[in-house]
């Protein structure tokens, strides 16, 4: 008997596998949207497209860091590390220290293992059958009479022993299975890019915090140098007022002229200090955490600012040449972009899955062990069986099967909404980065030409007073707006900077660049194998006449707009 039960529930395990593999997977197969069409676009901005920006060199004058011309090609690749591009060992330190500390990675890694073990437990519930020991016993008593044996000794209370193996298997004929699979593999694609986002969004505001702060802590330099001529000033002033050469009105405005500059000290100081506190949080530590209260091998918070020091304007290195891919590879460069698609591929499973549920579904279910009334004869051998069958047909839910899936395919369309949004807004970034540039490097070119005006003016004027010819006072006023001059400059080149920053994280910022990154995870079409479009081995057709619609918004891509209407 053991042997015909064991021949019967193989048989029935095979008749399993053969039904499964044979079914079909409804609703809609998602496929790759298509990119910005070239030659409809190629190029970000309206109008002429930059191939380079002016150079900010002056006509005159020496050639400082930061004053050449940048060129944009095509045909160059962004690293991974595209912060290097800077020439700051202290910067990339920085970057390299936030990626490893910072909190926000943290959380984004251990929702992508979340999403992964989610898709890897429901794989192993949906594709494998169910098989589980039991152990039982029961203390009964029954009437034979209940049973239609009104004649029959009744037998007492009794205890029975129980040991069997149970196994049971819903067959995805219609791919609901497969559908939910592709869900959650989807699913996992998008944590997949939020993380490398993360990683991107990270580096990006390291730079830009790191860059504004020597750029704040330039400017505190800067007014304070002004600061102290304007009070050389106003002492001459009020000596020569004392004198009764110059008039009290005189006076006045020199000492207004030095009380707005020493008021605008703290709101520089308070950016510098802000500024220190913010890049502390992306290196995962608090602003004010001191040597003990640190724990090896994290360093301090106290070291920041010697580290910011050696992050200098006039030291960083302004690249020559940016890399800028067309408009159409832009869709699988951005990580927001592949995670606004792995969203809407979610979706269009999502539509199958609720098709699916409209379908009929079959479970079969079958056990083996022994059933004893003396615990010592439960291995004595198999003595009972069964094997069944159920299937279930939804008939009448009050239209919540109907709802369910015209909700699913409404989701759809506002993942394929938001994901033509997003790319929009990708596109935007990008032409307004460039068209930064393309003016940051005018504005810099001016106030480089301005600077050395003034420089020149502060020679002739220091000659002058050498020779007697002026007094301090015209001196010190020749050096006051020099040094307003080199505010202005500091002010266009660090915008120059960071444009430069942001052009290279619109573009993407090289993730897919990484050695063992998520472009190594996934293949081209964003699946991981797992649970790609269409399921596994299912035809994606609609059933019950349900039709397939898809369009294009000019330019963008592939809508996926999908309307199912049942014949």
């Amino acid at each position: 008997m053991a042997g015909n039960a064991l021949n019967t529930l193989a048989t029935f395990l095979f008749s399993l596998f053969f039904l499964a593999v044979g079914g079909c997977a409804v609703g809609p197969d998602f496929r790759e949207p298509d990119p910005p069409a070239t030659p409809t676009i190629d190029r970000y901005t309206a109008g002429t497209q930059p191939e380079s920006t002016v150079s900010a060199i002056p006509e005159t004058g020496p050639t400082e860091p930061g004053n050449a011309a940048q060129k944009f090609v095509s045909t160059a690749e962004l690293p991974e590390r595209w912060w290097t591009f800077f020439g700051s060992p202290a910067l990339d330190a920085l970057v390299a220290d936030a990626l490893v500390n910072s909190p926000t990675l943290e959380e984004a890694r251990a929702r992508l293992r979340q999403a992964e073990e989610n898709l890897n437990a429901e794989r192993g519930a949906r594709e494998m059958p169910a098989v589980d020991a039991e152990l039982g016993v029961l203390r009964q008593k029954i009437d034979p009479a209940a049973f239609g044996f009104p004649d029959a000794q009744n037998p007492g209370p009794f205890t029975l022993y129980n040991a069997s193996v149970n196994v049971s298997y819903t067959f995805d004929l219609f791919g609901a299975n497969r559908r939910l699979l592709e869900s959650l593999a989807a699913q996992a694609d998008y944590r997949h890019f939020e993380l490398e986002g993360a990683r991107l969004t990270l580096a990006a505001n390291v730079v830009t915090a790191a860059l504004r702060h020597a750029a704040a802590r330039a400017r505190v330099a800067t007014v304070e140098r002004l600061l102290r001529a304007q009070e050389r000033q106003l002492a001459i002033i009020e000596a020569q007022q004392a004198a009764g050469g110059v008039s009290s009105l005189d006076a006045r405005r020199q000492r207004l002229l030095v009380a707005q500059t020493a008021a605008s000290l703290p709101p520089l100081y308070l950016e510098r200090e802000r500024l220190t506190h913010r890049l502390a949080i992306y290196l995962g530590r608090p602003p004010g955490l001191s040597e003990e209260g640190t724990q090896a091998p994290l360093p301090s918070t106290a070291d920041l600012p010697q580290r910011l020091d050696g992050i200098r304007l006039e030291r960083l290195h302004l690249p020559a040449e940016l890399p800028l891919n067309l408009p159409s590879a832009l869709a699988r460069q951005r990580p927001d972009i592949r995670a606004a698609e792995a969203l809407w591929h979610q979706a269009s499973a999502e539509v199958g899955v609720a098709t699916a549920n409209l379908f009929p579904r079959i479970t079969l279910s079958g056990s083996f062990g022994s059933e004893r009334t003396r615990v010592g004869d439960v291995a004595s051998g198999l003595n009972v069986w069964n094997i069944g069958a159920n299937l279930l047909q939804p008939i009448f839910h009050g239209g919540e099967l109907q709802a369910r899936k015209r909700s699913a395919v409404a989701a759809y369309e506002a993942a394929a909404a938001v994901y033509r949004q997003i790319v929009l807004q990708g596109l935007q970034e990008v032409a307004d980065t460039l068209r930064a540039l393309e003016n940051d490097a005018r504005s810099l070119r001016a106030r480089n030409e301005a600077l050395e005006e003034a420089r020149s003016s502060y020679r002739t004027a220091d000659r002058r007073y050498r020779a007697g010819g002026i007094s301090q006072l015209d001196l010190l006023d020749a050096e006051r707006q020099q040094l307003q001059s080199e505010l202005d400059r500091i002010s266009a080149l660090s915008d120059r900077y960071t444009d430069t920053a942001a052009l290279l994280q619109a573009l993407g910022g090289g993730w897919w660049n990484a050695t063992g990154g998520v472009s190594e995870e996934i293949d081209n079409d964003g699946n991981d194998g797992n649970g790609g479009s269409g399921g596994s081995g299912g035809s994606g057709e609609m059933p019950s006449g349900e039709k397939l619609r898809t369009g294009k918004v000019p330019g963008v891509g592939n809508t996926g707009t999908i309307s199912l209407e049942t014949e």
